[in-house]
């Protein structure tokens, strides 16, 4: 009965896992992750533009 158990166990983290895979990697999730990957660059541009301001002051 155990085992069984451990079976039934082991292909529904495996369906849960492939789901998750297929969910990230979905073309529809595409521009969010190009925004996410855009912000390090974004933020850097608006912390530079910042100290130059501070210091023309």
């Amino acid at each position: 009965m155990f085992t069984i158990f451990q079976s039934i166990w082991t292909i529904v983290v495996m369906v849960i896992f492939l789901g998750i895979v297929v969910w990230v990697y979905s073309s529809k999730r595409q521009t969010q992750y190009d925004e996410a990957a855009r912000l390090p660059i974004e933020d850097d541009d608006s912390i530079e533009s910042t100290v130059k301001e501070k210091h023309h002051v």
